[in-house]
């Protein structure tokens, strides 16, 4: 006999779930309020959907910090090769990408939510624009969802609501309140790949303003390097973004006992020697040039004023009356442009959220309830996380995909 199947949220992990409940033979039914299916699917990698990462399992767990160890039954049964030969097989060419970042050839995201869409069709998902608003359980056992509209029967509840990141994309924390409800524990949601504050007046000052090819480095108060990398960021008014900040705010998860020193190098190409000899050589060509001239020529001009600031240059300095130590000072701003980092911008602006349901509490290698029996979970609602790349989209894939399997065949 046929299982009777609610998934609980149309996004990434919700639409796997329903999907692989239905190819195992269960009656599933879908409940999304949103008017579009896959709608945070829609807006990753810039509208292009990085839908996976093509790489190794030892790659995969090392860019998850957030309770990877719970994951590992789910990479295992569910590879990023799965992935990749899932949707090409549902008539989605892929293509691989620097740092293996998987995307559909078209660069098109709606391919992706269109290729699910057609398959939830084809399985005969029921599709219904209700909002759940409980989990009803008798005796330990799940019973079915109560909506907005009416009550829905189930034999089993896969639970798919997201995090609170995004909450245009229906993001509003619905499955935490529903969890909690029967007893877990959520640990309290934060922003993962999230931009960052900084109390620095520079930051305003350069609002707008992206740098790429640049090497961003941030420091713990020990003067630790917590992360290291090469990319394209962003000023802004409140402080830092950008795909390098986004990336580092993952690492950055001890805002309560640390404090962190954003470290920018403009010139990577350059070592500190090359880049002196380079202002050497500036300035002995054009000696009656503005130093704020010769600062155009290494820097971009919104960022001339805050060099001349922290250099304490007058606005008017010839380059002839630059002194060895002043060069030497140039050249470190140049090479280490620091930036204090005060705390991660609301979750709300977060693509990502850490935190929600305790995986402690998880099965792993069901994704099922430890608590109540029929209920299971799959994606961002629960506390896991992973740096940009592909990663975050794979744990969604995987979860649901587990959590489908697992719900339809116990």
């Amino acid at each position: 006999m046929s299982k009777d199947i609610v998934v609980i949220g149309g996004g990434a992990a919700g639409l796997m779930a329903a999907i692989a409940a239905a190819r195992c033979g269960a009656v599933v039914t879908l409940l999304e309020p949103n008017e579009r299916l896959g709608k945070k699917v829609n807006i990753t990698g810039k509208g292009r959907c990085n839908v996976t990462n093509d790489c190794d399992q030892e790659t995969l767990m090392a860019n998850i910090p957030g309770n990877s160890r719970f994951l590992y039954s789910a990479l295992t049964r569910f590879t990023p090769q799965d992935t990749m030969a899932f949707f090409q097989a549902l008539g989605v060419p892929l293509k691989v990408e620097r740092g293996n970042r998987v995307f559909p050839v078209s660069d098109r995201s709606f391919d992706i939510s269109g290729a699910l869409e057609r398959e939830l069709r084809r399985l005969h998902v029921r599709l219904l624009r209700e909002r759940a608003a409980e989990i009803t359980v008798a005796n330990g056992v799940v019973t079915g969802v109560d909506t907005d509209r009416q009550h829905r029967p189930a034999d089993a509840v896969i639970l798919a609501t997201g995090g609170v990141s995004y909450p245009g994309t229906g993001s509003t924390g619905d499955g935490y309140t529903m969890a909690a409800a029967l007893g877990h524990t959520i640990v309290p949601p934060r922003g993962s790949l999230v931009p960052l504050e900084s109390d620095d007046a520079d930051c305003a000052a350069m609002q707008g303003l992206s740098l790429r090819n640049v090497e961003a480095t941030v420091y713990n108060g020990k003067h630790k390097p917590v992360f290291r990398e090469f990319g394209e960021m962003l000023f802004t008014h409140f402080g830092v973004s950008g795909p390098l900040m986004l990336s580092a705010s993952a690492h950055l998860r001890r805002w309560d006992k640390e404090t962190y020193t954003l470290s920018i190098d403009l010139k990577p190409a350059l070592d500190e020697q090359k880049l002196d000899a380079r202002i050497l050589r500036d300035v002995g060509e054009n000696p009656n040039r503005d130093m704020a001239n010769i600062l155009s020529g290494l820097v971009h001009r919104s960022m001339v004023p805050v060099l001349l600031r922290r250099l304490a240059l007058p606005e008017g300095e010839k380059a002839n009356s630059l002194t060895k130590e002043q060069r030497r000072r140039l050249v470190q701003e140049l090479k280490h442009f620091t930036v204090p980092l005060t705390g991660p911008r609301p979750v709300a602006e977060a693509i990502v959220t850490a935190g929600g349901v305790k995986v402690g509490e998880v099965v792993p290698n069901t994704m099922a309830s430890k608590l109540v029996e029929g209920l299971y979970f799959a994606g961002e609602v629960l506390d896991v996380d992973a740096y940009t790349g592909g990663f975050n989209l794979q744990i969604a894939w995987e979860t649901g995909y587990l959590a489908g399997l697992s719900a339809a065949e116990k």
